[in-house]
């Protein structure tokens, strides 16, 4: 199992170079991939390519682009950059986005997520495999009167969708490599997640999808104090059905309940059991949440089990 950190240096005093800095000492520890996710300031897919080209032990990817706001031709362009720069290690994750963020920020109606996600990742696929795409659908229309290859970019970009409910899953296991799911404990990804999203690519033919299970959570021997900073910082989440759906299916009532807080056996146990309901790959996230000597404690663990 692949086990990875969700970088954030919004703290520092330059982000992308706090970004380089976090990846080597996140290599160092042993981590296998680093991922940065996507909000109104730094450009995940860039960030991703130069600390990949910096980094050349991590895997790097993007969690998660949302599709709204966007257009594959765009965000092809930009994927297929960092997959040249880092020589095949870059990953990226599509996500649908939600009603606030999307119509808040960009302007635009919220609708039809499910079938705006379909069309992208078709129309996404053919670019960043062939370069090219003829593509005319309800919501999108992606054509290329110019090629649309970039070199050192052949092998393709695997696409990843931050995908838990079910029709989100059924388009990401018929039209993706794998799911980013966030805040969905073993439960809700053995019982639900997993199965709902395998049984969709066994149907189209596909192979077995990637399943890169991101998990908020951090060692350390202030388990209460740093469980209240956590709920603080995931209530945010709860707003939103998709996640508040997962946080019960996962046996929690407030998002906290499905962070991993606690010392390294809580830790190890926590990250087999997400390797028992079936995730293939695992990411922290939020592991400044207790300073950095905790910080680094966690890394130190991590890498111990990623090895």
């Amino acid at each position: 199992m692949t086990i990875g950190v969700a970088l954030d240096a919004t703290g520092a005093d330059n982000q992308i170079d706090g970004s380089v800095r976090l990846a080597h000492e996140a290599a160092t520890a042993g981590l296998r991939s680093a991922w940065f996710g996507q909000t109104f300031g730094a450009d995940s897919p860039q960030l991703a390519a130069i600390v990949g080209r910096e980094v050349p032990a991590l895997q790097v990817g993007t969690s998660a682009i949302p599709v709204f706001g966007r257009h594959p031709l765009l965000v092809s362009s930009q994927a297929q950059t960092a997959q040249a720069a880092t020589h095949g290690r870059y990953h990226l994750g599509l996500a649908l986005g939600t009603k606030l963020l999307t119509e808040a920020g960009f302007g635009i109606p919220h609708e039809r997520p499910i079938a705006r996600l379909r069309e992208f990742l078709t129309a996404l696929r053919q670019l960043t495999e062939t370069g090219t795409a003829d593509f005319h659908g309800e919501l999108l229309t992606a054509t290329t009167p110019i090629p649309a290859r970039v070199p050192g970019a052949e092998a393709g970009v695997p696409l990843l969708v931050a995908a838990m409910g079910p029709q989100a899953l059924r388009a990401s296991g018929e039209l993706a490599d794998g799911i980013l799911p966030y805040l969905a404990g073993p439960r809700a990804l053995g019982e639900h997640i997993v199965p709902a999203v395998t049984a969709a690519a066994e149907a189209t033919g596909r192979p077995a999808p990637r399943i890169v299970a991101l998990v908020h959570g951090v060692v350390t021997d202030e388990v209460d104090r740093v469980r209240d900073k956590a709920a603080e910082q995931l209530a945010f989440y709860e707003q939103f059905p998709s996640y508040a759906r997962v946080i019960g299916l996962s046996g929690g009532r407030r998002a906290v309940d499905v962070a991993v807080i606690g010392d390294e056996r809580k830790v190890t146990a926590e990250v087999q059991r997400y390797r028992d309901a079936g995730a293939t790959e695992v990411v922290f996230s939020g592991t400044d949440l207790a300073g950095e000597a905790d910080r680094l404690r966690t890394w130190a663990l991590l890498g111990e089990l990623a090895g």
